[in-house]
């Protein structure tokens, strides 16, 4: 170890840790580290904010604040009815290693989503989750030093990789050795470094117990090397939201608003944004998300749909062969999309543009480009619209959703105009909501595993009260208290608190990020990354 080590407090990110993953880890010995943690430590249940998925949560986490004060939803941000890739310039207030920044603290931060392109402050940044595969960093060339001394570095892990479990390891064990290369030349007094293979295996193959348990043996090895190099003083462990089976239905929120009358249809069209699309028609060739020209083919499935020959009915039809599974690998999803019957966003009244947003948008003249809803009606929309889905039971009889709400409910701040109108949380996060258009509005689970909302915490250290404990974390809970940590006011504007187990330092106002918006996120990495999970249909 460097005796000169300045490490006050580590944050050690764990994407989609929770009690159910590691209480069987613990039992059996797999991630000593990690438990010792929790075991010296003090620990809990960490909740997870609305909408409890990757691109929106580690923001909040970062900033301390609710998404409708730093502007991230989902994987996409909207601009009237167009859409790109959300990235750092969509965050619109500042990170904890930032305020840091001010305070003449040094950082290191390793792998943490939505971080690319990174903004200027003193210490090192390798970007994580929607960055492209070879991202700018900070300072500039600092992750080809990084490759120069530990080998490759990839954001992305090998996903045609014949072992996925040694695949997602190796990309973890980088991360530990990229943190370790750069607290050394940074000599930081805050370190935070993520481990997202620990999600990503679960929407890949949550049946693969030997391939979880690999990679959290990988991120429990790292963490021991990191403690053993740099000891430092303090160390707190999070994850931005848990995970699990779904054990409810597929619920197709367009289908039922379609129905209802709300959403009107177009065959052929360019339609709604789907990640498929993106991926296969953009982000491999490099172009920007919402650029796109279609192929002879793609024009002819097109044409076909507009009279009546879409995806979803030769769908059905290759169900009934038994085909559909073959033919769905295989397939292009431009093929796909370009024969879907798709919202009409311009000529809709209300709709789901993502269904990551966990809610519905009103078409608002005024607002959105083409909008039909005049605003002396919006709030009877509006409420029809929440009365009719709290009213919506699954085949079995049991509600759907926990909670319809207006946004109000769960976002306030300088963003919230870009957030749903109404907010719709699915029954304990049992069933998977589907934008997609089908023939019928419920079916079986597109994805067997997902997210959850309660994740974990735990800290120890010298400036942890490990008596004291966390109380009721809240995902919001843990920029505050990492600046508490190292004596630090926190933002006056966060929606957080210093957990118990810290002293408080006190708070200060600090002022928002005010750069402008900049899409480049176009990268083959981006796009098999965000696909492979799952998270944009």
């Amino acid at each position: 170890m460097d005796d000169g080590s300045s490490l006050q407090t580590l944050l050690v990110g764990i994407d989609a840790a929770c009690d159910r993953v590691l209480a069987p880890l613990f039992e059996d010995n797999e991630v000593p580290t990690l438990e010792s943690i929790y075991r010296t430590g003090t620990s809990g249940a960490l909740e997870s904010q609305i909408p409890p998925w990757t691109a929106s949560a580690w923001p909040s986490l970062y900033t301390g604040m609710n998404p409708g004060k730093h502007g991230v939803y989902g994987f996409l941000s909207f601009d009237g009815y167009d859409w790109d890739v959300v990235n750092a310039t969509d965050v619109r207030e500042r990170a904890l290693w930032e305020l840091l920044d001010r305070h003449d603290v040094t950082s290191v931060v390793v792998n943490v989503p939505v971080t690319y392109p990174p903004r200027a402050f003193d210490g090192a940044l390798i970007p994580g989750y929607t960055a492209p595969e070879d991202p700018d960093c900070h300072p500039d060339g600092v992750l080809e030093d990084v490759r120069d001394a530990i080998g490759e570095y990839r954001v992305y892990p090998d996903d045609d990789a014949t072992d996925l479990g040694q695949s997602y390891s190796d990309c973890v064990r980088t991360r530990g050795e990229a943190f370790r290369y750069l607290a050394d030349r940074f000599d930081p007094e805050f370190g935070f470094v993520e481990f997202q293979a620990t999600d990503s295996i679960f929407h890949k193959r949550p049946e693969d117990d030997a391939a979880i348990r690999a990679i959290y043996r990988e991120v429990d090895r790292q963490l021991d090397e990191i403690l053993e190099a740099h000891e430092p003083a303090n160390v707190i462990v999070a994850s931005d939201h848990g995970m699990g089976p779904y054990d409810g239905h597929e619920f197709r929120v367009n289908e039922y608003l379609r129905e209802a009358g709300f959403v009107e249809t177009k065959r052929g069209g360019s339609g709604m944004p789907t990640w498929a699309t993106v991926r296969d028609d953009n982000l491999k060739e490099g172009k920007d998300a919402t650029e796109y020209e279609r192929g002879a083919t793609e024009r002819a499935m097109a044409a076909a749909a507009k009279v009546g020959l879409t995806s979803q009915r030769l769908g059905a039809a290759l169900e009934r062969l038994g085909l559909d599974d073959l033919v769905a690998a295989y397939a292009p999803a431009g093929l796909v999309s370009a024969g879907a019957t798709q919202v009409d966003f311009h000529d809709s009244a209300a709709y789901v543009r993502s269904r990551i947003e966990l809610g519905v948008r009103i078409n608002l003249e005024g607002r959105e480009p083409d909008g039909v809803v005049p605003p002396a009606e919006y709030d009877d929309v509006r409420e029809r619209l929440i009365d009719a889905l709290r009213a919506v039971t699954t085949p079995d009889g049991e509600p759907v959703f926990e909670a319809v709400r207006p946004r109000e409910g769960y976002f306030h701040g300088p963003e919230s105009d870009h957030a749903v109108d109404i907010v719709t949380v699915p029954a304990d996060f049992e069933h998977f909501i589907s934008a997609t258009l089908r023939d019928e509005q419920f079916g079986p689970p597109s994805e067997p595993w997902n997210h959850k909302l309660e994740g974990t915490v735990a800290a120890a250290g010298d400036d942890i009260d490990h008596a004291a404990g966390v109380g009721d974390a809240h995902l919001f809970d843990i920029a505050p208290t990492v600046l508490a940590t190292l004596g630090v006011p926190a933002d006056e504007r966060m929606d957080g608190e210093p957990l118990p187990c810290v002293e408080a330092a006190g708070t200060r106002q600090y002022p928002r990020f005010e750069g402008d918006r900049s899409v480049d996120t176009a990268d083959e990495g981006v796009e098999k990354r965000l696909a492979d999970l799952g998270y944009l249909e």
